[in-house]
């Protein structure tokens, strides 16, 4: 049996998904005719009112609870110092939940603001832990923050780059440098911000009349290994590139370790960029020509966000974009 959520009650009532959710939750705000008829139809219908964040606005652990997919991850690091930052400093605590990537996992972490263990949560993925959909109320919907990804729900804030113009100023760079053979190596696929990294790619690629070799794209995750094998891959195409965009710096890091492996000098045979701009991208060798990401502003500002919905005070917007940089390094170099 398909669970009943307030859409199905705003139908069976004859009102609106919003008159449904201050029936249940502000009673004050509509006539008791209508409350009555919607108390109607969600008891017709077998419907429960969830409780879960009139619980989360009354009983406060002081805690916030991180979901994120690889604590381990240098990228990931930078964004927990910025939360660890401004948490400590408004009196709360960090709880994070390694999730390895598994939905299964976030659920679990996610419950923690059932249990009252966490009163927000800030999540570093695309995915929404709870069972919600695109008109679900903002009032049903626990204080949560997307970082470095958008979630979909458009009342869930988000704080991010602009990854498709970050993947634009990347390709653009190695364009102006003479490259048109440009190999790519990506993030999860479905993850927004491979998405629209891919997108400023194509973009820019369009744009300077150079046709995208699909040949040359390898999908793959956010790790070290991927980068590894990618490029292994990419050296044995029919068109080998002259020049390896990755979608992140650890990718980068294992790019360049097997073009080193397989006796092709970086940048002189093939440049490599990356995307993120981690502590020790300028320690590669060579040291990474890359996008920067501000990770430990990314964190700051999730959390700012976060405390102040945990405390009552909602934004005016849904979307916060932070700037992001080029880092021109020595991985990359004009093609002779």
């Amino acid at each position: 049996m398909e669970k009943v959520g307030i859409k199905d009650i705003a139908q069976r009532a004859g009102v609106s998904i919003a008159t449904v959710s201050h029936a249940f939750r502000n009673p004050g705000r509509v006539s008791d005719k209508t409350r009555a008829r919607v108390l109607a139809a969600a008891s017709e219908l077998g419907y429960t009112p969830n409780q879960q964040a009139v619980n989360l606005r009354t009983a406060r652990s002081g805690n916030i609870v991180v979901i994120i997919p690889d604590i381990a991850d240098s990228y990931n690091s930078e964004i927990i110092k910025g939360i660890e930052a401004v948490a400590r400093k408004r009196g709360y605590s960090v709880l994070l939940g390694d999730t390895q990537g598994t939905e299964e996992r976030e659920r679990e972490f996610a419950n923690m603001v059932h249990s009252r263990q966490a009163d927000g949560i800030i999540l570093m993925s695309n995915n929404v832990p709870f069972d919600i959909q695109p008109e679900t109320p903002i009032e049903d919907i626990p204080p949560i923050v997307n970082g470095s990804e958008f979630a979909g729900h458009p009342g869930i804030l988000s704080v991010s780059i602009d990854d498709k113009q970050g993947g634009k100023d990347a390709t653009n760079h190695l364009l102006e440098l003479g490259h048109r053979d440009i190999g790519v190596i990506t993030g999860d696929r479905h993850s927004t911000s491979t998405q629209r990294r891919l997108e400023g790619f194509h973009e820019a690629m369009q744009e300077a009349g150079v046709e995208v070799d699909e040949n040359l794209i390898i999908y793959g995750m956010y790790e070290v290994d991927m980068g590894e094998a990618a490029a292994t891959e990419l050296l044995v195409r029919k068109k080998r590139p002259t020049a390896i965009f990755c979608f992140s710096d650890e990718l980068a890091l294992g790019c360049m370790h097997s073009l080193h492996a397989a006796g092709f000098s970086v940048p002189d045979d093939i440049s490599v960029i990356g995307f993120d701009d981690i502590a020790f991208a300028r320690y590669f060798s060579p040291p990474l020509t890359t996008i920067a990401q501000p990770a430990e502003a990314i964190g700051r500002t999730c959390t700012e966000l976060l405390i102040d919905l945990i405390e009552g005070k909602r934004p005016k917007r849904n979307r916060f974009i932070l700037p992001h940089a080029l880092v021109v390094r020595s991985s990359t170099r004009q093609l002779d």
